[in-house]
């Protein structure tokens, strides 16, 4: 599997800048710009790949062994797997030979979101990934670029560790790394003032679901 040793760092960029434009991308607007330089650890990391009705022409050379379904997915959706270990079967020599068509998913796919959200990618397996989020340095231009970035973390922190202050007991609220991250960018401006009191979690988790009902009836 592809490794990298941990850099001291490495520039993810402006937050405002990076931030403006996740969001423009969760709405469908944009594709993510990663300054991935040579690393492939979202390639490396068995990851599932989401594959659309649109993605199909980009992965009609991949074996049909690697394409499963899961429960509740469209009949025209399906997941890409993993090769035995980790790699995408799309990627050979280092590189991915479908690049110029990838798939959504990969498209909209940028590390750089677990680092105000300040969660590793996931386990062992995720390990390239963990690295490079470790070493992302974001720069700030002014002071409501940082507390946005404290908001996000203060978001994240809050799903993840609050899920049975959600209706439901949190059923429905996200408990990978990911999903967590990308509610967390979309309710953050509900925790820019610290959040609510700690005996109100339940009204905090309210305005979290109501964030993000709000940000989802933006996307076209």
């Amino acid at each position: 599997m592809h490794s990298i040793a941990q850099e001291e760092s490495v520039d993810a960029g402006p937050f405002g800048t990076w931030l403006a434009h996740a969001l423009r991308v969760l709405r469908g607007e944009a594709e993510a710009d990663v300054p991935c330089g040579t690393c492939t650890g979202c390639c490396t990391s068995a990851y599932y790949i989401r594959i659309r009705p649109r993605d199909r022409a980009a992965v009609a050379g991949i074996p049909p062994a690697y394409f499963v379904r899961a429960e509740g997915m469209a009949p025209d959706e399906a997941l890409m797997a993993w090769r035995q270990d980790g790699t995408c079967p799309a990627l050979e020599s280092g590189r991915c030979t479908i690049y110029e068509q990838r798939p959504t998913t990969c498209r909209d796919y940028d590390c750089r979101v677990f680092v105000p959200a300040a969660l590793e990618a996931g386990d062992e397996r995720k390990a390239v990934i963990n690295a490079r989020v470790k070493a992302w340095r974001f720069t700030f231009e002014d002071d409501a670029q940082r507390r946005a970035f404290e908001a996000i973390g203060r978001a994240a922190r809050f799903i993840r560790d609050k899920r049975r202050a959600f209706p439901n007991e949190g059923r429905g609220v996200p408990t990978a790394p990911t999903g967590i991250a990308v509610l967390a960018l979309k309710s953050y401006e509900s925790f820019l003032d610290d959040g609510a009191p700690a005996d109100d979690d339940a009204s905090l988790a309210a305005g979290v679901i109501e964030a993000s009902r709000r940000f989802d009836a933006m996307i076209p």
